[in-house]
């Protein structure tokens, strides 16, 4: 069975331990509380105004939420050269000239501060605040708003050079496309001009045409047979009766039927094909009257007609020469024509390629037009300032009173945790204690019960010298932990700082920020 009494006893028998440990750590925490210097922090209150353009009638150029912007922004400003900057421009660590520059960009990060509201990114319109903190009220004034300066520059910079780039990139685009548009118009009109008569918008035409063509053709060679037939006719004629048909001076009736069956057969030679029944009628006919015209002229025996036999076959021979030329030229015609026939359907995919090139340049053409136009009118609206603006509300004032250190609370921690600590040391002295302390460890120890037990007492000037030893310690850890402290701050390194790197180091820092981004 525990004795809870017993133990509540040594415990108070011990109590002066529990003074002396936690005497000088509540002592070192109210020093270090009074100690460390205040921290004054001014804050400017921002508003993120709305466009005042409607978005679904002219959008700026810059697409992202104002709070998105201004996230980036704030790395910027947060970056290791400008935060430098800042300590050299305002003097912030002059006091500490060999301060590494690590250091000091710590130092900065922590003294500012960009709050966003819950949820901006989503927003379009909003409050939001910059503060920074220092040991001068006017100082942290006056940082705070060359904050809020610097972040003013930095929106209407980034706003204004992304809609002069984009208006820029859009014309150097249109120009490039106009450039493509111009060779490809090009290579098509000299693909036109080398392909001119191979071309598909010309196809109909040119089969209409050979086929008007080969129906010339056909009518040329008819022509020719009948001239060729003729000719025979008139040589044999010739041969037989010495004589032609001419313009003489009387002709009898068979031969004027003659001259008409030839006119008939002329024209039947054109129009009816050699196994036409009419045609064979009219051979038959015309050699009937030539027999009897023949014989007529062998009766009469004239011979006179051989000069105009002569100038009829010469113009006939001349009909022929001219026919055949016209055949020749028609021949070759429909070559070309089978040629180039032949030769459109390639012609036709190389120049559809060549067009539909043609047709994505102009579409892209197109669409970097109307491009441009949004972006020209973008840049307007960033260059008159009417689209998502930040203006400043509530610049950053002197504050009256510290922010921090909260000099209570850190007292009262040290007096907390001097008092844990000087109850730990006292459990500790208690449980390693293996004296015999009561009669009750003699009867387990022994097995055996004793007769009596005398306590231990001790003289008054034990008492007095104990206690002469216990205030003395008293006062020397009192004293000599405050000035530790003060030696540590004054020469070695100034206790914030210290604490910084402690927790740091410790990771304390890195937890605390992570509670509260979570809280955040």
């Amino acid at each position: 069975m525990i004795d809870y009494r017993f133990l509540i006893r040594l415990f108070v028998r011990r109590l002066h331990v529990l003074i002396l440990v936690a005497l000088p750590v509540a002592a070192a925490g109210a020093w270090y509380a009074w100690s460390l210097p205040p921290r004054f922090e001014a804050r400017a209150q921002l508003l993120v105004e709305a466009p005042q353009v409607p978005e679904d009638l002219a959008a700026s150029v810059l697409r992202e939420s104002p709070f998105t912007v201004l996230s980036h922004i704030s790395s910027r400003v947060m970056t290791r050269d400008n935060l430098l900057d800042l300590s050299r421009e305002f003097r912030l660590h002059a006091d500490q000239p060999g301060r590494d520059p690590d250091s000091i960009v710590a130092d900065m990060r922590r003294r500012i501060s960009i709050n966003f509201p819950r949820g901006a990114h989503n927003q379009r319109s909003g409050t939001f605040s910059v503060g920074f903190e220092a040991e001068r009220p006017e100082v942290s004034a006056t940082v705070a708003n060359a904050l809020v300066q610097q972040i003013l520059r930095e929106n209407a910079a980034l706003r204004t050079a992304a809609a002069t780039q984009t208006l820029v990139f859009f014309d150097e685009e249109l120009a490039r496309l106009e450039e493509d548009l111009s060779r490809q118009t090009a290579r098509i009109l000299e693909f036109q001009q080398a392909n001119r008569n191979a071309l598909p918008d010309s196809l109909n035409f040119r089969r209409s045409r050979q086929t008007s063509q080969q129906e010339r053709l056909q009518q040329v060679q008819r022509e020719i047979a009948s001239l060729n037939e003729r000719r025979d006719r008139m040589v044999a004629m010739y041969e037989r009766t010495g004589r032609v048909d001419g313009q003489s001076a009387a002709r009898s009736s068979e031969e004027r039927e003659l001259q008409e069956r030839r006119r008939e057969l002329s024209r039947a030679l054109r129009i009816f094909s050699e196994d036409n029944p009419r045609l064979r009628n009219l051979r038959a006919e015309v050699e009937e009257l030539e027999r009897i015209v023949a014989e007529q002229f062998a009766a009469a025996g004239d011979g006179t007609e051989v000069s105009l036999f002569d100038l009829q076959l010469a113009d006939i021979d001349a009909q022929l020469d001219f026919l055949s030329s016209q055949r020749a030229m028609i021949e070759t015609d429909l070559e070309d024509l089978a040629a180039s026939i032949e030769a459109t359907a390639a012609n036709a995919a190389e120049l559809a390629t060549l067009e539909r090139d043609q047709q994505n340049l102009q579409s892209q053409y197109d669409a970097a037009v109307a491009r441009r136009a949004q972006a020209r009118v973008g840049e307007r609206i960033e260059a008159q300032a009417r689209g998502a603006r930040i203006s400043v509300i509530e610049p950053a004032t002197p504050p009256n009173a510290p922010n921090r250190p909260n000099r209570n609370r850190i007292a009262m921690a040290g007096m907390g945790g001097g008092i844990g600590l000087g109850v730990l040391v006292v459990v500790l002295l208690i449980l390693s204690n293996r004296s015999v302390l009561r009669p009750v460890e003699i009867t387990s120890r022994l097995g055996e019960a004793p007769f009596g037990t005398i306590p231990l007492y001790r003289t008054r000037r034990q008492i007095i010298t104990r206690r002469v030893l216990l205030a003395a310690a008293a006062l020397f850890l009192l004293t000599a932990v405050p000035a530790a402290l003060w030696w540590i701050d004054q020469h070695y390194l100034p206790l914030d700082q210290l604490m910084a790197r402690l927790t740091a180091v410790t990771g304390i820092d890195a937890l605390r920020n992570t509670l509260s981004g979570t809280a955040g």
